[in-house]
Parts: C-alpha cells; sequence; structure tokens
C-alpha cells in the first residue's frame, strides 16, 4: 500500500516519543509534525534525519483505512482504547 495523498495520519494522530528536527521532545498525539508542509508530505522523506520511527512505518490498511476519514477514525479509535488501558 502506497501513502494516500493530503492523508498523514500517522504524522497527526499518534504520539513520537523520539526527535524530530523541529521538535526535540518528539510530538504529542494529535498534533501535527512540523515536517509535514502544506500538502501534507513529510519535509524529510528519503533525508538522513527522517527519526527511524518514520522511516520504519509502513502504511497498512487496519491502519491507514481506505480513506483519510477512516484513517482518522481508527487511530482515535486506537488512541481510546490505549487511554483506557491506564
Amino acid at each position: 500500500m502506497n501513502c494516500r495523498s493530503l492523508c498523514a495520519a500517522c504524522c497527526i494522530y499518534p504520539s513520537i516519543s523520539s526527535y524530530i528536527p523541529g521538535m526535540p521532545d518528539g510530538k504529542p498525539a494529535m498534533i501535527p509534525c512540523i515536517q509535514l508542509d502544506d500538502d501534507l508530505n513529510c519535509k524529510l522523506f528519503g533525508k538522513p534525519e527522517r527519526p527511524a520511527v518514520c522511516v520504519g512505518f509502513k502504511p497498512e490498511p487496519e491502519f491507514c483505512g481506505k480513506t483519510s476519514r477512516e484513517a482518522e477514525e481508527i487511530f482515535l479509535a486506537l488512541l481510546d482504547v490505549r487511554s483506557c488501558r491506564n
């Protein structure tokens, strides 16, 4: 599966605890990564400074769904499940 244009769900909804250029402490859930451009493309894609967690993330139907809205719903459901565990 390829990334969908204007989706960037993986760059918005999950928290990332590792260093991101411009976000040295990572990013909280629900906050867009500072490295997203206006078209929701990663400015670091293919560059060595892109965090390993981002390089390792591969788009898959169970996380990305078929539409951007479906991806949002999946991530929000995952966040809700995780908050219930704490």
